[in-house]
């Protein structure tokens, strides 16, 4: 019994032993940790020579490269005495701050920035830790998600030409000088012509070959060019006269453009054998055609917007459906090219303009098609030696007009056999062998023409007298188009690439 209880005392009086040698060696551990803190920072500034006699000589087993008590080495000497204390040791030592340590090492460059990012600043040959205050940590409100990434986005967006930092938008609402006329008609006693010029717009760099207004009364001040530059443009008409959107969805030159009837999309033939209807507001490029030729001119269908016409460098016209993107009919003639197509009131039938001026070309210069049955209704329309480069439907009496190379502008009937009037012809105007278009106002009631010369020329429609000559280019004048709203406004532009807006 007496040998129990001294073996009992003994132990306690082991574990007591155990725990003092425990608590002096914590206390050990922790003044050189923090004496090794204080003098690591000399060995930072010179990782190859040092004036404390302390740190000489490091040895590598206790110390870390940089001349630091790491906190694995000095657990590693307590394994002699007690494991389970070791644990405890360890985490004690690791206050070593390792990064801080790596961020003393000297850069290749020899600054101090990797310093002072890691909390340590430069005295003199020494460098000293800052300590931060619990002060000077703010509590940071919450921002939600949603608004972190609008904000971001706002930051990513591209800056553009005049200090915008997105592109304007296209199609605006009614411009502020449509407004007064949207809810009135056109009266011929009140038609009148431009005189003077409001604005010219500049920006391509080839001639333009036509120009549009929107169809859409309200939409109707914006303008759209199509130009030899491979661009087609879509300009405010009505206001400021600038470009607000470029679109470069052809790589050759674009030879013909117009708007759809809803006024969102445009459709556009290229040298580049292509056809593309493009979003107006987006820029994208809804549908795309190969049309494995040159296309001179597109039509849309009036009845059926989806099916359009194109032709071009090639014998035959193509009738496409966008909506399957496949070519849906095929009229062929024994020609080379042609130079416009007319769709006649309804979409029943169309005609179309061909390059033929050999003897018998009579029976090729116009040709009015079925468009169903892809057959031809009539072949004796235009008996003289002259191309046609373009067609005009009037808007309201079933008549249509044909530009001339014979320097005049030629009407027919658009009901069948396609008489030509003799009795009426609009003359006082070039050509010369220039894609001249011509069309007339909304009520019908004035044709106005381009001309070689670059005059723009106006001529009544009922008694084929010319009614006002205006001197617009000093270029081939290559198309005249009225605005459908505004009175006496008209748009004109030049071989020279110049698009100009008159009243």
């Amino acid at each position: 019994m007496s040998s129990l209880v001294a073996y009992e005392d003994s132990e306690e009086s082991e574990d007591d032993s155990l725990s003092a040698r425990h608590e002096t060696l914590l206390a050990t551990v922790q003044n050189v940790t923090c004496q090794a803190n204080q003098r690591s920072i000399t060995v930072c500034n010179d990782s190859n020579t040092t004036s404390d006699p302390w740190i000489s000589a490091p040895d590598p087993a206790v110390f870390g490269p940089l001349g630091v008590i790491t906190g694995r080495s000095m657990a590693s000497s307590c394994l002699d005495f007690q494991q389970s204390s070791c644990v405890d040791v360890e985490r004690k030592c690791s206050n070593v701050d390792e990064e801080s340590a790596a961020a003393c090492l000297p850069s290749p460059e020899g600054n101090n920035v990797h310093l002072q990012a890691h909390g340590w600043t430069p005295q003199g040959s020494n460098l000293v830790k800052r300590h931060t205050s619990a002060s000077s940590s703010v509590v940071r409100p919450y921002i939600p998600k949603r608004q972190r990434l609008s904000a971001t986005l706002e930051l990513q967006e591209p800056q553009h030409e005049g200090g915008q930092t997105r592109e304007s938008p296209v199609l605006l609402e009614a411009s502020p000088r449509l407004k007064p006329y949207l809810d009135q008609k056109s009266s011929a006693a009140t038609a009148e012509l431009p005189r003077r010029l409001l604005m010219s717009l500049g920006g391509h760099h080839g001639p333009v070959n036509t120009i549009q207004w929107c169809p859409v009364p309200h939409l109707s001040h914006l303008l759209l060019s199509a130009s030899m530059d491979k661009t087609f443009k879509v300009w405010d008409g009505a206001e400021s006269g600038r470009c607000l959107r470029a679109y470069t969805c052809h790589s050759g030159a674009v030879r013909d453009a117009c708007w759809t009837p809803c006024g969102r999309r445009f459709l556009t033939g290229s040298f580049d054998n292509t056809v593309v209807i493009t979003d107006a507001e987006t820029g994208q490029q809804v549908v795309k055609l190969d049309n494995q030729f040159k296309v001179m001119c597109v039509a849309l269908h009036p009845s059926s917007p989806d099916v359009f016409l194109c032709g071009g460098y090639s014998s035959a016209v193509k009738a496409w459906d966008s909506r399957s993107c496949k070519t849906v009919k095929v009229y062929k003639a024994p020609i080379q090219q042609t130079l416009d197509i007319l769709f006649l009131r309804g979409g029943v039938d169309f005609i179309t303009s061909s390059d033929c001026v050999s003897m018998d070309s009579a029976d090729r210069t116009l040709i009015a098609w079925d468009f169903q049955t892809t057959a031809k209704l009539s072949n004796q329309i235009y008996h003289e030696r002259y191309t046609c480069p373009s067609l005009a439907l009037h808007p309201q009496q079933d008549a249509f007009v044909a530009q001339t190379n014979g320097n005049y502008v030629a009407m027919f009937s658009s009901q069948q056999p396609y008489r030509m009037n003799k009795r009426r012809r609009f003359e006082g105007h070039k050509v010369e062998g220039y894609a001249v278009q011509c069309g007339f106002s909304l009520d019908g009631t004035v044709l106005a023409s381009g001309s070689s010369g670059g005059s723009a020329h106006f001529y009544d429609y009922n008694n084929a007298r010319s009614l006002h000559t205006l001197h617009a280019h000093s270029q081939p004048c290559l198309c005249v188009c009225q605005h459908p709203v505004l009175p006496a406004t008209v748009a004109t532009c030049d071989w020279s690439g110049e698009v100009k807006v008159w009243h």
